[in-house]
């Protein structure tokens, strides 16, 4: 619980730093590049935040109201979903930037980029939309006022509620990798063509794409977690809980703090910006 606390506080300074950063030059908010992954560090901060308060509270064997205990899970499968449906978004916009360079700027406005933006939230609310439905449709008002452990698994009743979220939510990983490969596989092709900063430039690329790729892979395993979980809990309640904390770190948290070492870190912009906020704060410091 400890290393959890501890990683949570490291990932959400970096993702608040780099927040702050986005909103020093205008360049940042106004390239779609950019402003996607400032989307995807807003997601991941939210779901750190939301998921460690329901840890903490599981932990402790502290209920909450109903009522509240459905916001909070309404908000965290919605932007569970929302960062890798905006990875695949950012992988969409590497290939439309090295494969179709001259209709980057129609089709990457600011405009589009936030059309792109809604359309995501939208997508990635189609989860919570099935799992949720059936709950407010059997639940009576009285038990909103009722204390329960908070858990998204007190909302799915029935074995089939379980099968359809797993079958959706596989849907739209399917959707999203064969994406991502094309993508891959269109941006080789023109890294195999280019030449001189070009061909430097669709490798840069393909690395993105690629590391895309993985994030997506870890958030793919994630969806097999709660089958082992599980599995282990009618087996031994000890292996189960210290599963339940690896799936956790490895799966849950190290894909949200992969986003900033991509575009934070590899984007020489961007790190320089960092860099010279960093700088300025320290030196500001020293003054005082």
């Amino acid at each position: 619980m400890i290393t959890v606390q501890l990683l949570v506080i490291i990932f959400l300074f970096i993702n608040l730093l780099l927040i702050i950063t986005f909103f020093q030059k205008e360049c940042f908010y106004t390239t779609t590049r950019y402003i996607l992954f400032a989307v995807t560090l807003l997601s991941d901060s939210l779901v750190l935040f939301l998921s460690d308060v329901l840890g903490i509270l599981a932990q402790f064997n502290i209920p909450i109201h109903v009522w509240l205990c459905v916001i909070i899970c309404v908000v965290v499968i919605v932007y569970i979903t929302v960062t890798p449906v905006t990875l695949t978004a950012m992988t969409l916009e590497r290939y439309v930037a090295v494969c179709m360079p001259l209709h980057h700027g129609e089709l990457c406005s600011t405009r589009n980029t936030i059309n792109c933006i809604l359309i995501i939230h939208a997508l990635s609310s189609v989860p919570s939309i099935f799992i949720f439905s059936t709950f407010f449709g059997s639940a009576s008002p009285k038990f909103y006022t009722k204390y329960q452990l908070c858990s998204v698994e007190i909302f799915m009743i029935n074995l089939w509620q379980h099968h359809l979220k797993a079958a959706i939510y596989q849907l739209q990983f399917l959707i999203m990798c064969v994406m991502l490969v094309f993508s891959y596989v269109k941006i080789m092709k023109v890294a195999k063509a280019a030449s001189g900063e070009d061909k430097q430039s669709s490798r840069k690329g393909l690395r993105t794409v690629a590391l895309h790729g993985f994030q997506l892979l870890l958030c793919l395993i994630q969806l097999w977690c709660p089958f082992i979980e599980s599995a282990l809990f009618h087996i031994d309640f000890v292996v189960f809980h210290y599963v339940r904390y690896f799936n956790y770190i490895v799966f849950y948290l190290t894909p949200r703090c992969l986003s900033p070492l991509i575009y934070g870190l590899r984007d020489e912009i961007f790190f320089h910006a960092l860099k010279s906020y960093l700088s300025f704060g320290l030196y500001k410091g020293n003054l005082n």
